[in-house]
């Protein structure tokens, strides 16, 4: 048996097992709860190089020549990537793939230069909320309130030259009703969209 992490792209055969199990899980959960195309309009609403050098990376973990696990990240901010698509093969959790393929993500960035790490995760997502607890991550809401009037929970941590620092960076506030923490996701969604779509553009074109 061995393992690999490789560099990849949402567009290589390999990674179909990470995205179609993704958009099953995520359908399973949250249905059209935050868009009207589901999950699978979810997954993407981004562009392919948004997820390449120099902004962001794909990562997929083959096992035997079968993918088993993946994630990656795109350009948040100047000094922060945010980490998107993390997955392992449902009958291969409780093992430590997931630790090993958000570590791998967080050298990466760091190779890259950034020094901070912003992530979300949903909030029917318990599991998700634990493991980055345990990479110290620090959340960026408040763990005392229920989960969904946040809609999704976001986390930070800081990589590279600032590696071990605190964050600093404000909690969220969360919304009076559930309703109302959709409608705030669905705002924040529209506008990192915008961004990356402008990011992944060569040199000389206008988003």
């Amino acid at each position: 048996m061995t393992d690999q992490i490789i560099q990849s792209s949402p567009l290589d055969p390999r990674a179909r097992p990470l995205v179609e199990d993704l958009i099953r899980e995520y359908d399973s959960r949250y249905g059209t709860l935050f868009s009207e195309g589901g999950a699978r309009e979810e997954l993407f609403r981004y562009p392919p190089e948004a997820f390449a050098a120099p902004h962001g990376a794909f990562l997929l973990l083959i096992r035997d020549a079968e993918t088993i696990g993946g994630g990656a990240f795109m350009r948040f901010d100047e000094d922060t990537a945010e980490l998107k698509r993390i997955w392992t093969r449902s009958d291969l959790r409780r093992q430590g793939l997931a630790r090993r393929i958000v570590e791998a993500l967080e050298d990466s960035a760091a190779e890259l230069g950034y020094t901070r790490l912003y992530l979300t995760t949903g909030f029917r997502q318990p599991e998700a909320q634990a493991l980055y607890l345990r990479l110290g991550y620090r959340p960026l809401y408040d763990p005392e309130v229920p989960p969904e009037l946040y809609g999704t929970l976001p986390f930070e941590k800081h990589i590279g030259a600032l590696a071990g620092q605190p964050g600093r960076a404000p909690l969220r506030q969360p919304a009076e009703t559930p309703e109302a923490a959709i409608r705030a996701v669905a705002a924040r969604k529209a506008a990192s969209t915008s961004t990356a779509g402008a990011v992944a553009q060569p040199a000389g074109r206008i988003a």
